[in-house]
C-alpha cells in the first residue's frame, strides 16, 4: 500500500462563493428563502400581513400630528402633505428594514453556512426580497390613500419603476455590505442603527427639500443619494410643479456627488462580499 506523501504543503480549503451553485440555484433558493421568511414573519398572528401595513401607518399617524400641529411643517404650503410623508416612510422602512434585517442574517444562518455548499449572497438578499414583498403591498395602500386625497395619475408615474429600481440596487448593496462586514465586526449592527435613524431625519423624509436654505447645508444633505431620489419621486408622484433633484440641488453638477457615492456603495459591496463569502465559515 503506498503510503501518502508527507511532504506535501497543506492549503486553507475556503466554503463556497456569493454564488455558489450555479445561477439556477442561486435564484430558485433565493425566491424559496424569501417567500418562507414572508410568510413565517406574521404566522399565527392575528392580524397576518396587515402588520405590515400597520407598522409604517402607526409611524406615519404620529409623524403627521407632530409635522402638521405641532410643527407646522405640512402646513397649506406643501402639496398633499399627507401623501407626501406616507409614500417616504413606506419607501423608507423598505431601505430601513431590508439592511437592519440583513446585518446579521448570515451570522444568523451559521448552521446552513457551516454545513451546506450553499451560495452566501442568497442569504442578504432573501431579505431585500421579503421586505420587497412587504413595500409591493404596501404601494397599493399608499395608491388607495392617494387616490382619496386628490392626487391623481399623470404620466410620471410611469418612472416609478425607476425609482423602485435605484432604491432596490442601493438597498441590496448596503445589505450584503454590512452582512459580511457584521460576520467579521460584531459592533456593525449597532453602528447601523443609528446611521439609519440619522438618514430618516436627513432624506427629505419629513419635509419638502426646499425648507432647507439653500448653501452649504443643502449641499451636505444632497450628498446622501436617497435624499434626489425622495425629492425625484415627490415631483413624479405627488406634486408635478414641485423642484426636480437637479433644480433642487443647484445644477446637475451638485448631483456628481450622490452618484458616485452610489456607484461607490454598490461596487463596494459587490467587491467585499466576493471577497468574505469564501471564508465566511471560518469567520463563523
Amino acid at each position: 500500500m503506498s503510503k501518502p506523501s508527507e511532504g506535501a504543503p497543506l492549503r486553507t480549503v475556503h466554503g463556497p462563493g456569493a454564488l455558489g451553485g450555479g445561477r439556477k440555484r442561486f435564484f430558485d433558493l433565493l425566491y424559496l428563502m424569501a417567500v418562507s421568511d414572508f410568510r413565517k414573519a406574521y404566522f399565527e398572528t392575528v392580524l397576518g400581513y396587515a402588520w405590515s401595513l400597520l407598522r409604517p401607518l402607526m409611524l406615519f399617524g404620529v409623524l403627521l400630528v407632530v409635522f402638521t400641529k405641532i410643527f407646522r411643517v405640512g402646513s397649506a404650503d406643501v402639496e398633499h402633505y399627507e401623501v407626501f410623508l406616507l409614500l417616504n416612510i413606506v419607501l423608507f422602512s423598505f431601505f430601513q428594514e431590508a439592511t437592519t434585517v440583513a446585518t446579521n442574517s448570515v451570522v444568523a444562518q451559521e448552521g446552513i453556512v457551516r454545513k451546506t455548499q450553499f451560495p452566501r449572497l442568497v442569504i442578504p438578499m432573501s431579505i431585500v426580497l421579503t421586505s420587497f414583498f412587504n413595500l409591493g403591498m404596501n404601494l397599493i395602500a399608499v395608491l388607495i390613500f392617494a387616490l382619496a386625497f386628490g392626487v391623481y395619475p399623470i404620466w410620471t408615474w410611469l418612472l416609478f419603476p425607476v425609482v423602485l429600481l435605484v432604491l432596490v440596487i442601493l438597498t441590496s448593496a448596503v445589505a450584503t455590505f454590512l452582512s459580511a462586514l457584521y460576520v467579521r465586526r460584531r459592533d456593525v449592527a449597532i453602528i447601523w442603527s443609528v446611521t439609519a435613524t440619522a438618514l430618516f431625519y436627513g432624506s427629505a423624509i419629513l419635509y419638502p427639500i426646499d425648507i432647507v436654505p439653500e448653501g452649504l447645508l443643502r449641499d451636505v444633505i444632497f450628498f446622501n443619494p436617497l435624499v434626489p431620489l425622495f425629492v425625484q419621486t415627490n415631483k413624479w408622484i405627488i406634486d408635478s410643479g414641485a423642484d426636480s433633484a437637479v433644480t433642487a440641488a443647484g445644477g446637475w453638477e451638485l448631483l456628481v456627488p450622490p452618484v458616485l457615492i452610489f456607484v461607490g456603495v454598490c461596487v463596494a459591496a459587490v467587491w467585499f462580499f466576493n471577497r468574505e463569502a469564501p471564508r465566511v465559515a471560518e469567520e463563523l
